[in-house]
């Protein structure tokens, strides 16, 4: 996998995670939740302000009413002095004021029954939401269990998108690995040819070259010596045991097996040399 594969690779592994997060039924789920405890604020809210408003009719019918029973006392009052254009103003007073209330009854009355109605539907959504908490904590466990089943099969499957990034990670390690390895052994390798010790060495060809020139020189002087010791043994005189012929033959075949051993011993040099070298 190249360097831009693996970007994208991982560009989508974010998409596909935030897109899973935002999927999350957990989240619906408290999101609604917390959307029905607002709307049962509000409900609440209005009933609290419904109530505010009808206490302040209330307390204005009861004003009216002390003043329909002040101008009730005027009027009273007017006739025993005998002032009947006085009682009558205090009762054309007594008859607006009563008008007044018979109206803030009315306004009462309405805002009564919307209250009645507003706490009935505050009890049932309250209910709702009750019931909506139950089933929404039900929902996320029983989630939050799949999401994990999936997970723990995905697992030990081997499949999902993370577990196939793992098998992806595990194959380019061991072609790291069997890379390194085969490095190693081509390095000690080299180090034992001794590649490296000419690498590293301040000659360049020819003083190589001349370095083995010598080498081969010593092995075929230290060979003519070897032959020489080998010769001066052969020519020492030998006891007379009366058989001219037979003494030649003899000799001939002494020398014959002497030349064998040097020849062998040669090769035998030669190969010490090569493995030196």
């Amino acid at each position: 996998m190249g360097i831009l594969s693996r970007a994208s690779y991982l560009v989508r592994s974010k998409i596909s995670t935030l897109l899973n997060r935002a999927e999350d039924p957990s989240e619906t789920l408290d999101y609604s939740y917390e959307q029905m405890r607002d709307e049962l604020q509000e409900v609440k809210q209005g009933i609290a302000d419904l109530t505010t408003q009808k206490k302040r009719l209330e307390m204005q019918k009861r004003n009216l009413e002390d003043n329909v029973e002040k101008h009730n006392e005027q009027a009273r009052e007017a006739v025993e002095q005998d002032r009947e254009d006085l009682a009558r103003k205090a009762l054309e007073k007594k008859k607006s004021k009563m008008s007044q209330i018979e109206e803030l009854d009315g306004q009462i009355q309405e805002l009564q029954s919307t209250q009645d109605q507003l706490v009935e539907k505050k009890n049932k959504l309250q209910s709702r939401i009750e019931e909506f908490k139950t089933k929404k904590e039900t929902m996320k466990a029983r989630y939050e269990a799949a999401e994990a089943s999936n997970r723990v099969t995905e697992a030990m499957s081997g499949v999902g998108d993370e577990m196939n990034d793992v098998g992806r990670a595990i194959d380019r390690a061991e072609e790291r690995t069997e890379e390194m390895e085969a490095r190693s052994e081509a390095m000690d390798e080299l180090q034992a040819t001794g590649t490296f010790d000419d690498a590293m060495s301040d000659g360049d060809e020819i003083d190589r070259e001349l370095q083995q020139g010598r080498a081969d020189r010593e092995v075929e002087t230290e060979l003519e010596t070897l032959k020489s010791e080998m010769g001066t043994a052969e020519a020492e005189p030998e006891p007379d045991t009366g058989g001219g012929t037979g003494d030649a033959d003899l000799s001939e075949l002494d020398e014959g097996a002497a030349d064998a051993e040097i020849e062998a011993e040669l090769e035998e040099l030669k190969d010490d040399d090569d493995q030196a070298n």
